[in-house]
């Protein structure tokens, strides 16, 4: 596969998940050669190749499960007869899922979305901070990699990568607007959605999704109050404890 930078440049613009298959090792006879790349996409298409034959639909179906748990692979196979092959060589091989950084959409730029910011540049989320208060931009400071927007509401639909890999904080400066961005959030695909707010505002949340919006489970999707009880209140303890739950469910734990 001869230009395969530039594929990954490719999917890396569309945000298409894949895997980079590359064959790090070969002992004795087998169909491919130390190096050679292999990109796979969920739906099996493929890009370049390993050999073909069966070792190759095997490869295929790892790749695919390793886009799926965002996780690298590192495989060894003996070309025997499980491969209908008679040459006995081995093949070592890595699978590296990409553009699976987790989406994390932040909604209110207050002291605890700026906090969150800050806490969690670092880590694997692919961070988004949106206000709908034009011009706020100019009185907080967040790090150059945070995308920042002040779109409206009625954008958002459009806006927000919806799917298994987006993760939800609502914490505006506006109750009204929490409660719409947890609505259209509870409809849409996500892996976890917190809500900032009082018991108070839960019940009240919970009361209006399920008899004014006919949304039978209410607000019990939500993490609402948002963030592990760890007993801090000021806004970088919230942001701190909502960081911890935010990489709690990433990694799984």
């Amino acid at each position: 596969m001869q230009h395969w930078i530039e594929l990954l440049k490719d999917f890396k613009t569309q945000n298409k998940p894949i895997a980079l298959v590359t064959v790090t090792k070969c002992l004795g006879s087998t169909p491919c050669k130390v190096a050679a790349k292999m990109i796979v996409t969920l739906q099996k298409e493929i890009f370049g190749t390993i050999g073909g034959g069966k070792l190759e639909f095997k490869v295929i179906e790892e790749a695919v499960n390793a886009i799926k748990e965002n996780k690298i692979k590192e495989l060894s196979y003996t070309l025997g007869p499980e491969f209908e092959q008679c040459c006995g060589g081995k093949v070592e091989l890595i699978i590296e899922p990409m553009n699976k950084s987790p989406k994390l959409y932040l909604f209110g730029a207050g002291h605890i979305g700026v906090e969150l910011c800050h806490i969690l540049k670092n880590t694997p989320f692919d961070i988004t901070l949106l206000d709908t208060r034009k011009n706020w931009k100019d009185t907080i400071a967040i790090d150059e990699s945070i995308t920042y927007s002040d779109i409206d509401f009625e954008l958002y639909k459009q806006y927000i990568n919806w799917g298994e890999n987006c993760y939800i904080v609502i914490m505006t400066h506006d109750h009204k607007l929490d409660f719409e961005i947890t609505a259209l959030a509870l409809h849409q695909k996500t892996k976890y959605i917190g809500l900032i707010g009082s018991k108070t505002k839960k019940n009240k949340f919970h009361n209006l999704l399920k008899n004014e919006l006919g949304f039978k489970p209410g607000i019990s999707p939500v993490h609402c109050p948002v963030g592990l009880d760890i007993g801090g209140n000021t806004p970088n303890e919230i942001a701190i404890s909502v960081a911890a739950e935010l990489l709690k469910v990433h990694y799984g734990k």
